[in-house]
This record gives C-alpha cells, structure tokens and sequence, in this order.
C-alpha cells in the first residue's frame, strides 16, 4: 500500500529549544523517501521518528544556513555506514558547492554507497522519475536559497456509469487502461483526468515570486513562518516570512493542507501562529508543525 506522508523531524529556527530540533522534514512518497533541509542533529530525530537510513532517496538542501545543513554530515555517514543498497542524489544550490563538499567530508568515513550530486543553479525541473517530477525555484534570502515542487502527474479515473453504457467490464476494464480503445470506444469515452497530486517545501525567503510559484494549487505547502505580525520589519530584515503571510500565500494558491514551521524561539505559544494565520484568511487544512509530527498528504480529489 503506497504512503505519501510528511515526517516532521525538527521545527526550530536558527536556535533549537528544549522541545524543538533544528529543521529536518522527510516526505514519504511512495516507495521513496525524500529528506529536506536536515539541521543538526536529525540523524537522532530519525531514530525517534522511525526513519532509517534504507528510507532516503534524495536529499534536497535549500540553503546553506547551518539549521538546515548542518546535519548533511551526519545523515551521510549514516547511509554509508548502513550500506544503504541504492543510490542517493543530493539537490542543493551550487553556489554552495564548497560548504556541501565540507559537509559531505567532515570527517573520515567508509563511502559504501553512490551518492549522486545534482547541484541547483536556476529555477526549474531538476529531476523526474516515474511517479513525479522535482522542480525548484530560487527564493528571496540573505543567501542562495531554493524552494522544491513535487508534482504527481495526471492520472484518469474510470467512470462506472460511462463503463457500464459501453458494456464494459471485467478484464476489459483494464485492458481499455492499457490501450485506450476498446472496440472503438476511447478511453476518454469512459473516464476523466485524475490530477496528480502537488507538495511544495518553502523554507527561509521574503515573499517572493518564487514562494507563489511553488505554492499554486498545492496539496500541502510546507512553509516556513518565523514570526509573527508584530515583528514583520524582522521577517523582511532577515529574510523571512510571517505566519500571516505564509497564509496569504496559501490561501491565494488554493493549497488544501498548510503546514506551517520554523519557528523563532521567542515564541513559546505555537497557538498564536494559528490564529494570526487563519485571520489571514486561509480557510483549508491547517497544522502548526511539532516534532516527531506525522502529516498525511491529503487524498486525491
């Protein structure tokens, strides 16, 4: 049975707290894992989330601010030292090839398996596979940062009533999905298209184009919200967004299921990020994220 869940490993900002590790988030999609921007310490988070080494695919860094790479050495060592049977490929911006090559060669280490560098250098696809296709979009930050979109192609789903006026059934069923005519009744003629499904990951940026791109008719958003309101002069100083603002963002994109995350540690109430976001206006699914938190894409419409 497929699983297409968000693993929450860490919530902090810059400064970790007493309950919230540095960032680390792993999206199950699948048959594949893909782990974003790992902050120090996430080799443990895996550990008590349930997360082995065996479950990363691909590794996708937006930026090179220790809270969001800082674990990069760490998870590394772990594949190789776990042997892990298939290769891992590793997205990160290429202006920041020299702290990756530091990170991937902290210390000395066995290499047992092949990791794929595929750094990023402007906004676009940056991989597809058969069951989706990565793209990034460069954001807004006091360094080079990037934002992922994962995009499920589009599928059909076969309409019983528009089956059963043709007289199609049984084996045939599967065999007009196959070969899209049966007896001069098109595929078409008995189903609609199936959007895939879409997740974006916007971690550390100003509002920007970038942010509205990856977010447009998101299933879930996972996006950074350091402050709240009343300190939006030190979101835009720092390179940041606000709770409300994330908000904004999702609420004009149609995102179904916000997750919002990477929280300064000057707040202590995570309530306050709730409500300063649905007075934004956005009226879908909304999780102010916690450690260790396991989120479940939304179905299919």
């Amino acid at each position: 049975m497929s699983v297409r869940e968000l693993v929450v490993l860490g919530t902090a900002s810059q400064v970790p707290t007493r309950h919230r590790n540095h960032n680390g988030y792993l999206l199950r999609w699948d048959g594949e894992g893909i782990l974003f921007d790992p902050g120090e310490g996430t080799q443990r988070q895996m550990l008590r989330a349930g997360v082995a080494a065996h479950d990363l695919n691909r590794i996708c860094v937006t930026h090179f601010h220790g809270d969001h790479s800082l674990g990069l050495a760490g998870v590394i060592q772990r594949i190789n030292l776990d042997k892990v049977p298939h290769e891992v490929t590793a997205h990160y911006p290429r202006s920041g090839q020299r702290f990756f090559n530091r990170l991937r060669y902290a210390t000395a280490y066995r290499e047992t398996v092949e990791m794929v560098e595929a750094p990023v250098a402007s906004d676009g696809v940056i991989a597809e596979t058969g069951g989706y296709t990565l793209e990034a979009r460069k954001l807004s930050h006091p360094v080079e940062s990037y934002g992922y979109r994962l995009i499920e192609p589009d599928g059909r789903r076969m309409l019983p009533d528009r089956l059963a006026a043709h007289g199609i059934k049984g084996p045939d069923v599967g065999r007009i999905q196959r070969e899209g005519v049966l007896d001069g009744v098109f595929l078409h003629d008995v189903s609609e298209t199936r959007r895939g499904q879409r997740f974006a990951f916007v971690m550390d940026t100003r509002l920007c184009d970038g942010v509205h791109a990856l977010a447009e008719g998101c299933d879930m958003l996972v996006i950074e919200s350091t402050f709240l309101d009343e300190d939006v002069e030190l979101a835009i100083e720092h390179g940041h967004l606000t709770a409300a603002q994330a908000a904004r963002v999702a609420r004009d994109a149609g995102v179904r299921h916000l997750v919002l995350t990477h929280f300064s540690q000057r707040y202590s109430e995570p309530d306050e990020f709730e409500r300063q976001a649905r007075a934004a206006g956005f009226e879908g699914e909304l999780t102010v994220a916690h450690d260790l938190l396991r989120v479940p894409v939304p179905k299919r419409r």
